[in-house]
């Protein structure tokens, strides 16, 4: 099972797969039934969550249901228990958006949720994150989660999530980190070989490394940068329970003015 899915995420875009593995997923989860886990998302519960990755597929982290990961978990809770998301209408911009929001999220915000992506098939608006086309002070929040390693310029993509943000609005802006962190963030665009670029960037679309100083590239695009430690709110037993990681920090970019 951990072979056969890190061979499919390695060799088939998450936006595929998330349109065409629901079924046998879900179909697969029937054998994954119990009370050990719970995805708190969908809601459904299971023996343990499903290995995900590419290189060294990590145990309990991906839900046979929804799709969601351990990251899509946290983001989830942290709206649920820390902000208005889920009290309020509001007007949200969701970049290259997961499966597992899709559904809840429009049902909260109506047509006050966009989501937007430069090729994803299940994105409403095709936008350059570089140049997002609506107006200043437009949203409330911006949803950008494990996008910006992609991106050309992501410094300049987030001066641009800024610009759309109204004021006091806010943006979360996750990105992978891959042991070491380095200090400075790492990028190389002369490395052009996939298996290398794999090797050194995680992914071989993955256009930097980013490292500690990631709240000061935050703050470089005028946001304000906040590292968000909600995850440590949860014990061991609770965060194995939903399937989340206590280290992971939360970046959160506010726009203050």
């Amino acid at each position: 099972m951990k072979k056969l899915i890190s061979l499919l995420i390695r060799f088939v875009p998450r936006k595929y797969l998330q349109l065409f593995s629901g079924v046998g997923l879900k179909a697969l989860g029937i054998f994954y039934r119990g009370n050990k886990v719970e995805c708190p998302i969908c809601t459904n519960h299971y023996r343990q969550f499903l290995p995900y990755g590419r290189i060294n597929p990590r145990p309990n982290a991906l839900c046979p249901s929804c799709l969601s990961l351990e990251r899509h978990r946290l983001i989830w809770l942290y709206l649920k228990e820390k902000t208005n998301f889920f009290s309020a209408k509001l007007s949200v911009l969701h970049i290259a958006p997961e499966h597992c929001f899709m559904k809840p999220f429009e049902a909260q915000h109506g047509e006050g949720y966009i989501t937007a992506d430069i090729e994803s098939p299940l994105a409403k608006v095709k936008m350059d994150i570089h140049q997002i086309p609506f107006g200043e002070n437009h949203f409330d929040v911006v949803l950008c989660n494990h996008v910006l390693e992609h991106v050309q310029d992501d410094i300049k993509a987030m001066s641009e999530i800024k610009r759309v943000l109204k004021p006091n609005g806010w943006a979360i802006l996750q990105v992978p980190f891959f042991a070491p962190v380095p200090d400075v963030t790492f990028e190389d665009n002369s490395i052009t070989d996939p298996r290398e670029r794999e090797k050194i960037f995680g992914q071989d679309d993955h256009v930097r490394m980013f490292g500690k100083d990631y709240s000061k590239r935050i703050a470089s695009s005028g946001l304000q940068s906040d590292s968000n430690l909600f995850a440590l709110d949860f014990t061991e037993e609770n965060a194995t329970y939903f399937g989340i990681e206590r280290k992971e920090v939360l970046y959160v970019g506010r726009k203050t003015k």
